[in-house]
């Protein structure tokens, strides 16, 4: 960035989700993210769900000026698989305060309003964020290649690593030890579109600007009571809870029951969808959110590790119910100086926190003037 003043933009592609709500809120209402617009996909609900909770979400927030852009009903080669046992019929499933969408999705495909919303920022300096099934972003980058060169990066939420990447605990799967979390060895996003994911990774220009953030480190950040409390009451802790307030934290609480009685974690649902927006802004003067991108330090220093992401495409969904590999990233670390995706090993989780209560008090903000006006 030249300035302070200046702002970094963004393109959220998304499949809303307990977890893509914040996500939308941190990229819409972080003073320096200047969210261009948001396109759905296929995934935790179907696409005529997730288009309609990104419209819910963005009323909900204060901002139904941004547009939302329907993309993709399933994947590249597969039928659509969808996130009911966590996220309910709806993919928002657990309030009744998320408001009717003030506007409907626009006409326009998602892919070329993609790519005409990127290509008009200056070279290097926009990010794709990526929280779903990966067949939009495939899509866009197989009809515009150029927009590989254009963006500065790309961040998705998806994947494992698994062998102990991180101290991060994945649950357990009929008393195995799993890496994933819709089958044993894949992450969801990963798994319902294999052959999009693969063809993001194997894409060189795009692997050396793509940062993942996989469950193992999205496990680190859970969503615990503590975490709910201040969500509900503000770092004040005054008690003067919102409607937004109580919304998210229904949310919260549904998401936390789910992952409690599906995958034996109970200390709190695990926030993964913000992180991947989060990552942005690190390296950010001023508004650093740091993410450790290096394994301990060698004689005081640190060497940033590069990996090379593929994914196993063999396969079907129900063969990876069974135990079929299907739809799992498997990394290798790249020779030092060598480029390729970046997965941190970790993050400031303090202030990761408090950056995105920031930003909910900023929605709450947006909303109490909305309502005097």
């Amino acid at each position: 960035m030249d300035s302070k003043t200046d702002k970094i933009d963004v393109w959220l592609d998304c499949d809303p989700g307990h977890d893509d709500v914040f996500a939308i809120i941190f990229a819409a209402y972080h003073p320096t993210l200047n969210l261009l617009g948001i396109s759905t996909v296929h995934g935790n609900a179907s696409l005529s769900h997730t288009t309609y909770n990104a419209g819910s979400v963005l009323t909900a927030i204060g901002q139904p000026s941004i547009p939302i852009y329907p993309g993709a009903s399933s994947g590249l080669v597969r039928p659509a698989a969808h996130a009911v046992d966590i996220h309910g019929q709806t993919g928002l499933d657990g309030t009744t305060l998320l408001p009717v969408p003030f506007t409907g999705p626009k006409s326009e495909p998602a892919i070329d309003a993609i790519a005409s919303a990127l290509l008009q920022t200056p070279p290097g300096t926009a990010w794709l964020v990526a929280t779903g099934a990966l067949t939009n972003i495939a899509q866009v980058f197989a009809k515009y290649p150029a927009l590989a060169g254009h963006i500065k990066g790309l961040s998705i939420m998806g994947g494992s690593v698994g062998s102990s990447f991180t101290p991060a605990v994945l649950g357990t799967v009929t008393e195995k030890d799993r890496i994933g979390n819709w089958s044993r060895w894949a992450e969801f996003n990963i798994l319902i579109d294999p052959e999009a994911a693969d063809q993001i990774f194997s894409n060189p220009v795009l692997a050396a600007k793509t940062v993942l953030i996989p469950l193992d480190v999205t496990h680190l950040v859970l969503a615990t009571k503590d975490v709910q409390e201040q969500l509900r009451n503000g770092k004040e802790g005054t008690g003067n809870t919102t409607t937004l307030r109580t919304m998210l934290v229904e949310l919260l609480v549904f998401f936390a029951k789910t992952y409690a009685d599906v995958f034996g974690i109970t200390d709190g649902p695990p926030l993964h969808d913000p992180l991947a927006v989060a990552v942005i802004l690190d390296g950010v003067s001023g508004h650093e959110i740091p993410f450790y991108d290096f394994k301990g330090e060698v004689n005081g220093t640190r060497t940033k590790e590069r990996f090379e992401v593929r994914v196993v495409t063999e396969g079907t969904h129900e063969d990876a119910q069974n135990g079929s590999q299907t739809g799992r990233t498997i990394v290798r670390l790249l020779p030092k100086g060598e480029e390729g995706v970046k997965i941190p090993r970790g993050l400031n989780i303090p202030r990761f926190w408090s950056v995105l209560e920031d930003c909910v008090k900023r929605a709450d903000e947006v909303n109490k003037q909305n309502s005097i006006k």
